[in-house]
């Protein structure tokens, strides 16, 4: 059976794929596809936020009580690469690969580190208190990423 782990981390690697591929796109000036690329990236990135601030975070802090604990971590962090998410839009939008590249930069060590957290220590945390909740949890993640939410 899938576990939260798997499903998230495994959107984190769509994303990744997404961020790798504006890189490329800018490199090259090809900036309208950078654009679209970009705009992808972003709904993707808000919607694995979504989901877990709208569904898989109120379950963990419900289960367990702990509500000033890795789930706020992560919701600051959420918060740090939207902002960085906007500046490179701006970037991008001003057509300055310099300035894109050095966001970019900052994003690409965020998310790492980020993703790191959450797929050796909250997903596993997560999938061990919600056991009981795992498919109907995995259901409404799926759609949520899938940004069927919204």
């Amino acid at each position: 059976m899938e576990n939260i782990r798997d499903l998230m981390a495994a959107d984190h690697r769509q994303c990744d794929d997404c961020f790798v591929a504006v890189e490329r796109l800018v490199a090259r000036a090809a900036w309208a596809d950078a654009d679209a690329e970009f705009d992808r990236l972003r709904d993707a990135m808000q919607n694995h936020f979504d989901a877990e601030e709208a569904i898989l975070f109120p379950a963990f802090e419900a289960r367990t009580g702990m509500s000033m604990g890795p789930t706020r971590v992560m919701r600051g962090e959420h918060d740090q690469m939207r902002e960085l998410l906007d500046a490179a839009k701006a970037a991008l939008d001003a057509r300055d690969a310099d300035d894109y590249s050095g966001t970019a930069e900052t994003l690409l060590i965020m998310m790492q580190q980020h993703n790191m957290k959450e797929e050796n220590i909250l997903y596993p945390m997560c999938d061990q208190q919600l056991a009981t909740q795992l498919e109907t949890l995995l259901a409404q993640l799926k759609n949520g990423i899938s940004g069927a939410m919204k």
